[in-house]
């Protein structure tokens, strides 16, 4: 822990003169020393205020000092300790080392020694609270509906942090059953339009010819069948997202008014006169290569620089090493208990053919096997 004055060493020893002499060889030096005589009242002073750094006479009247080594070590206290005593034996510096020890004084030592030991446990524990300090913010093993700890997805879950902040378009890239929709949502959740819908459209599931009326409605009378005026997705999305599924699946003709929609902010109804205006953030995503559809007159570069502002690429489940393992660890929990079936865990060499194939399907083909094989 640190305070005003510094980080707090603490010094568990009996001699007054000795903790006096530790004491002044320390002055000067960027750390609070606070001395206790005894392993009782040391104790007491850890359960109340964690120090960094901890300097433990061994040879102490009312306990060994590897007791009190051993009570740090149980409760996995974050401290670097350093041993001291008079006793040089190798056997004692190896089981102190052994309960997590960070270093080794046999007395006596002169100042030098002494400041250096400190000032590498005080540096070890200012890199530890960096790492903790890191896993805190990129360590995430689970996010908005997504499983999985590897680098690959730890990178995502920042971009999708960073995108949600924003107002500028987003393009999100991956294979089938990668999770773009899962991706799109985790935008929404986190960004400042949370409170406000979310309209997806998927570009492949919807017949071109609907597909005008779909995104801009048609007031009555547009179409045989339009017996009534019909909100689309523009409408529905206002102050909200709307998320664009397979969009390089549209048809070119649609594009052009797609484009004039995302620059304007404002479209027509299929069948009607009035312009309206809508306040909108754009997410769409693909499992093709955009720039290969552009190259291939499939998609509008004029339209793919509009919306391909931050592009979010998500990594094949081939490429994501140990996630393998806790998604079909996850399936398999999930699916046994719905099936009523007893099923934990996998064997090694389940675990191994799991790893090795290449889920050309991505995560939705995992879960598939995993239920068949619960099933």
């Amino acid at each position: 822990m640190k305070n005003k004055d510094g980080p707090i060493v603490l010094l568990i020893e009996d001699s007054p003169s000795l903790a006096l002499i530790y004491k002044n060889y320390l002055i000067g030096q960027t750390c609070q020393v606070v001395h206790c005589e005894n392993g009782k009242s040391g104790l007491a002073f850890i359960e109340q205020t964690l120090p960094e750094v901890i300097l433990l006479d061994l040879n102490l009247p009312d306990m060994s000092g590897l007791d009190i080594l051993k009570v740090i070590n149980e409760k996995h206290l974050s401290c670097s300790v350093i041993v001291v005593t008079s006793n040089g034996s190798v056997t004692v510096a190896v089981e102190a080392m052994s309960l997590g020890a960070f270093d080794f004084l046999e007395k006596p030592f002169d100042a030098e020694r002494l400041i250096v030991t400190v000032a590498n446990a005080l540096e070890r524990q200012r890199l530890t609270h960096t790492i903790d300090a890191y896993k805190n913010k990129l360590g995430l093993d689970s996010f908005h509906g997504y499983l999985g700890a590897s680098l690959a997805m730890q990178a995502v879950y920042q971009i999708i942090k960073s995108a949600a902040a924003s107002k500028a378009s987003v393009f999100i890239i991956g294979e089938s059953g990668t999770g773009k929709e899962v991706a799109a949502q985790a935008i929404h959740q986190e960004g400042p339009r949370s409170e406000q819908p979310m309209i997806v459209l998927n570009c492949a599931a919807i017949p071109h010819e609907l597909m005008e009326s779909e995104i801009f409605g048609h007031v009555k009378g547009a179409f045989t069948g339009a017996v009534n005026n019909r909100d689309g997705a523009a409408t529905l999305a206002d102050g909200g997202i709307l998320f664009l599924d397979e969009i390089c699946e549209m048809d070119v003709s649609l594009q052009s008014k797609l484009l004039r929609f995302i620059q304007t902010g404002t479209f027509q109804r299929v069948g009607g006169a009035k312009l309206e205006s809508v306040d909108i953030r754009f997410i769409c995503a693909t499992n093709k290569d955009p720039a290969q559809e552009v190259q291939a007159g499939h998609f509008r570069e004029d339209l793919f620089y509009r919306l391909h502002v931050i592009p979010v690429e998500l990594p094949p489940l081939r490429e994501r090493d140990q996630d393998i393992l806790l998604i079909a660890n996850k399936f398999l929990l999930d699916f046994s208990a719905e099936e009523e079936k007893l099923f934990t865990c996998f064997d090694e060499q389940t675990k191994q053919l799991l790893l090795h194939y290449a889920w050309p399907g991505n995560v939705r083909e995992l879960q598939n096997v995993i239920r068949n094989l619960v099933v």
